[in-house]
C-alpha cells in the first residue's frame, strides 16, 4: 500500500511546531537561493556563533578517544584528565560507546543531586535533599518533558495547563497524546506574571469542558516571554497546584539566563521543600542546550521528581526502558554542566572567563534588543529578564496576521522569527519571538532592519 495523507494519524496531522514550521522552511529555501538568513527563530546559541565551553569539549575529547590519556595527556589540563578518568570509571569501564541503565549513569545522577542541593541551599544530607534515584537523565528536555506527559495523559478528558504563550513542545506533545490543553494567560501589561485569578479561570473553563486537569506547566525563566517568575509567583503556583490535585511540571532549562537587574532565579524544588508541600508532585526539568553552555546538539537534560509515589516512579522507569538510555554523550555533558572545574585547577579561570564573556554577551543583547524594539512606533517589548527570547506585541495595518507580517519580514530582510500565533497570544494581538543569540553586530542589524520595515508596513508602503 502507498501511504497517503488520509493514512496519517489525526493526531499528527493535528500537531503545529511554528519554532519550525513554515516561515522557517521558506528561509532555507531562500537560503539556498543565495539569500543571507539571520535564523532567530530558535535559541540554537552555537549556530550563531557562541563558542562551546573549553572545559567540556576537552573532557569530551579524552572521553571519547580514550588513548590521549596515555598518548597526549600532557596537551590537556591536569584536571580535564582526572575529569576524564572519572567519567570513565563512572561507565563501569564499558566506555561511552555502550547503554546505560534506564535512568542514566548513577554518577551523573548523584552530581547532578549535589547541583542541585548547591544551587538550592540545602546542606548535604539535609532535609530536602535531591535524590539520585528520583532523577531521569534525557535526550535533552524535550524528551523529559514527554516522558513526564506520557504519564499524565491518556486520553481526550485529561487536560494539561499551559502558559499563554507558551512553548508548543507542550500543545504538540499533548496533541500527539490525545490529550487536552488548558490554557491560562500571562499578564502582558505586567511582565508576564502570573496571576492566581486567571489560574482559578483556566480550571473551571477546562471543567465546563468535562476536562479533567491533571497537571499544570510553568516555563521559568519564561519561553517565550523572557518574564522571570518571583518567589510568590512559585508559592502561588504550588498552593494552587495543591488545592486542585495538580502535578507541576517546572521548565526550568533557563535559570542560568537571568539578566534583570534584582532579578534572581528561584527553582520549584526550594519552595516546595521551604514551604513543605509534600502533597504536590513536582517534576523539574534542566538542559545543557541552554544555560551558559547552549549544547543543543549534544541532546543532554534530566527530570528531577519529587513527591512521586514508588508505583508510579516505577511506570517511569519502564517507560524510560523502553527507549534503553537516554545517548551517553549527552549524560556526560550534562554531568559536565553540573561539574565545573575544581577552584585552584588549571582549567578554572578559562572556564569562568568563557562563562562571564557569555553571560555578559547575552545580557547586552538582551538590553539591544528590549530597548531598540521599544524605540520603533507600534512596537511594545516587555523586558528581557531572562532566557533568549523576546515576545514583542506588534501593532499590524487592518487584515494583517502575524504569519503574513513575519513571512514578508523574512522575504524583505532576511529575518527569519515566529509568528506569535505559534506560541499563543491573548485575543486582538499580535506578537514575534526573536532571540538574543546573534553576534553584537548582527543584533543591531535585526533590531534596525526590523524597525525600518515596521515602519514601512504600517504607513502602507
Amino acid at each position: 500500500m502507498t501511504v497517503r495523507i488520509e493514512n496519517v494519524g489525526q493526531a499528527v496531522r493535528q500537531t503545529q511546531y511554528a519554532v519550525r514550521g513554515p516561515i522557517v522552511a521558506r528561509a532555507q529555501a531562500l537560503e539556498r537561493q543565495g539569500r543571507e538568513i539571520i535564523y532567530c527563530n530558535i535559541g540554537n546559541p552555537q549556530s550563531l556563533g557562541q563558542r562551546p565551553q573549553t572545559w567540556v569539549r576537552q573532557v569530551l575529547a579524552l572521553v571519547e578517544y580514550p588513548a590521549l590519556l596515555e598518548s597526549a595527556a600532557a596537551a590537556f589540563p591536569a584536571d580535564a584528565v582526572e575529569a576524564a578518568r572519572t567519567v570513565l570509571a563512572g561507565t563501569g569501564g564499558h566506555g561511552v560507546g555502550a547503554y546505560t541503565e534506564s535512568k542514566g549513569l548513577l554518577f551523573v545522577r548523584q552530581a547532578i543531586a549535589r547541583f542541585i542541593d548547591r544551587r538550592d541551599g540545602i546542606p548535604a544530607g539535609g532535609a530536602g535533599a535531591a535524590d539520585p534515584e528520583a532523577i531521569f537523565l534525557s535526550d535533552g528536555a524535550s524528551k523529559a518533558g514527554q516522558g513526564v506527559l506520557h504519564l499524565l495523559v491518556s486520553e481526550q478528558g485529561d487536560g494539561i495547563l499551559i502558559p499563554t504563550p507558551q512553548y508548543p513542545l507542550y500543545s504538540a506533545t499533548i496533541t500527539l497524546l490525545g490529550g487536552s490543553q488548558a490554557p491560562y494567560l500571562l499578564d502582558e501589561a505586567h511582565d508576564w506574571r502570573l496571576d492566581r485569578v486567571e489560574l482559578e479561570r483556566a480550571v473551571a473553563g477546562a471543567k465546563a469542558r468535562r476536562i479533567t486537569p491533571r497537571a499544570i506547566v510553568v516555563i521559568n525563566p519564561g519561553n517565550p516571554t523572557g518574564g522571570v517568575l518571583a518567589e510568590r509567583d512559585v508559592e502561588m503556583v504550588l498552593e494552587f497546584a495543591r488545592d486542585h490535585d495538580l502535578a507541576v511540571l517546572a521548565d526550568e532549562v533557563y535559570q542560568e539566563n537571568v539578566y534583570g537587574q534584582g532579578e534572581r532565579f528561584v527553582s520549584f524544588a526550594s519552595v516546595l521543600g521551604r514551604k513543605g508541600f509534600t502533597d504536590v508532585s513536582l517534576f523539574s526539568f534542566h538542559s545543557v542546550s541552554k544555560g551558559l553552555l547552549g549544547e543543543c546538539g549534544h541532546r543532554g537534560g534530566y527530570v528531577e521528581c519529587r513527591n512521586v509515589p514508588a508505583e508510579v516512579m516505577a511506570e517511569f522507569v519502564k517507560l524510560q526502558s523502553v527507549a534503553l538510555c537516554s545517548n551517553t554523550i549527552g549524560q556526560i555533558v550534562t554531568w559536565l554542566m553540573v561539574t565545573p572545574p575544581p577552584v585552584g585547577g588549571p582549567s578554572r579561570a578559562r572556564w569562568e572567563a568563557e562563562r562571564r564573556e557569555v553571560f555578559e554577551t547575552l545580557a547586552r543583547r538582551a538590553r539591544m534588543v528590549e530597548e531598540g524594539l521599544n524605540a520603533v512606533p507600534g512596537i511594545r517589548c516587555n523586558r528581557v529578564a531572562g532566557a533568549m527570547y523576546a515576545f514583542p506585541q506588534v501593532t499590524l495595518p487592518e487584515g494583517m496576521t502575524d504569519d503574513q507580517y513575519c513571512l514578508q519580514l523574512l522575504e524583505e530582510t532576511g529575518i527569519c522569527v515566529v509568528p506569535g500565533t505559534g506560541f499563543g497570544q491573548a485575543p486582538g494581538t499580535w506578537h514575534f519571538r526573536t532571540t538574543i543569540l546573534p553576534p553584537i553586530d548582527k543584533i543591531e542589524a535585526v533590531v534596525k532592519r526590523i524597525g525600518e520595515f515596521h515602519r514601512k508596513v504600517t504607513a502602507g508602503r
